[in-house]
């Protein structure tokens, strides 16, 4: 395949002609445009929405393609990644989709398999949690301390509390640094022992 190109502005078409390869080449070594940039861009954002990338690389690439000098050097920024068409797309979303619902479908059969930790009543003080002898609750766990956590009412409703413990105080997941609210159906652990939060 040869192609014709101009010479120069007003002079008809010359006798010059490219090959193929060489007009690529040719189109490779020109100047990007912004919208050149910009579809780099979108290739990379789908790269991070489907996992491709981190986002330290995306950050990393992205500056690449603002100094890239030549549609080349844009091509390199992106030569790794799949472009992924309509369907695929959608087959990766509901992939993702199907992995989140299997991670929330294991954490409740995990939580309903935990034994029941009752709120104390409304007049309840204040209820000390750990392995002491005198403990409101008394756990005989080699990870839960002596005097672990604590669990008391106040206004806005139960607040736990870590009492500086070696293995630490968690609800829903997340260790506890000072207090938290909880409620029923919270799930908490004190050192390798868990339980969920039920009332009356």
């Amino acid at each position: 395949m040869e192609l014709a190109i101009l010479d120069s502005p007003g002079r008809g078409v010359d006798n010059l002609t490219m090959t193929a390869p060489e007009f690529r080449t040719a189109q490779l070594a020109a100047r990007p445009s912004q919208a050149d940039r910009d579809q780099v861009l979108d290739v990379l954002r789908e790269g991070v929405g489907n996992g491709q990338l981190s986002h330290d690389t995306f950050v990393r690439r992205m500056e690449l393609v603002l100094t890239a000098r030549s549609r080349a050097e844009l091509a390199t920024v992106v030569a790794d990644l799949h472009s992924y068409g309509r369907f695929a797309r959608a087959l990766l979303r509901g992939v993702a989709w199907l992995s989140a619902f299997k991670v929330r479908l294991a954490r409740t059969w995990e939580t309903e398999q935990l034994p029941g930790l009752r709120l104390p009543g409304p007049g309840a003080g204040r209820l000390v949690i750990g392995r002491q002898t005198g403990s409101g609750l008394r756990l005989g766990d080699a990870s839960v301390s002596r005097f672990h956590a604590e669990l008391r009412r106040e206004p806005e409703g139960w607040v736990l509390q870590d009492l500086g413990s070696s293995n630490g105080t968690y609800v829903n997941g997340l260790r506890v640094a000072g207090a938290v609210l909880v409620r029923a159906g919270d799930q908490v652990r004190f050192g390798r022992l868990a339980f969920q939060l039920v009332s009356d």
